[in-house]
């Protein structure tokens, strides 16, 4: 299986393709296979692997953050459907502070997104019967729970749907803004 890494403008985030094998039946991948992504310079102890359903278009999840010591990365892709993916650099310092990007993971692109440390993350069902999966390197800790308002207007995420008919969390409509987030990610520190 051969990896292929795609670059993007996010300092440390990265988009991966592995290759997949299809025939009249349907297709193979490999998903995940630890000693092929320490290969390409993803190694990382994922200790925990978890996944959503969003049932229809237009669901937004996010931005979504653990405080440190309790930061996780992630490696996200889609099972079935498609979503707009973003992710926001929290890390004081870094050369792409408060900068984000959106990429378009789906079940025919097979594509993951490694979500490094430091970053808030969520994304925007794009098709109805999205199934979400993704592994982390850190449990889940509520009281380091934390999130940034979708649509802050200093950061300006250019989603691909109308905000008009969002579906989303009473939690993830109150998120702060950047400025007023509580954020202790500092850039090489995490």
């Amino acid at each position: 299986m051969t990896i292929k890494i795609i670059p993007t403008k996010l300092q440390d985030v990265k988009l991966i393709e592995t290759e997949v094998f299809g025939d009249h039946r349907g297709f193979f991948t490999e998903t995940f296979t630890r000693n092929k992504f320490e290969e390409v310079g993803i190694d990382f102890d994922f200790n925990q692997d978890n996944q959503s359903l969003s049932t229809q278009p237009g669901v937004l999840r996010g931005m979504h953050y653990q405080l440190a010591p309790y930061t996780q990365t992630k490696l996200v892709r889609v099972v079935t459907g498609a979503v707009y993916d973003v992710l926001i650099d929290m890390r004081k310092g870094s050369p792409t502070y408060g900068q984000w990007e959106g990429y378009l993971l789906s079940e025919y692109n097979h594509r993951q997104l490694l979500v490094p440390r430091g970053f808030a993350h969520g994304f925007m069902t794009l098709t109805p019967n999205v199934n979400f999966a993704y592994k982390v390197d850190g449990y889940y800790e509520p009281k380091a729970d934390r999130g940034i308002a979708f649509d802050d207007p200093a950061i300006g995420i250019e989603w691909p749907m109308s905000l008009n008919h969002l579906v989303m969390s009473e939690k993830d409509m109150q998120h702060p803004t950047l400025a007023e987030a509580e954020n202790n990610f500092i850039y090489g520190e995490i």
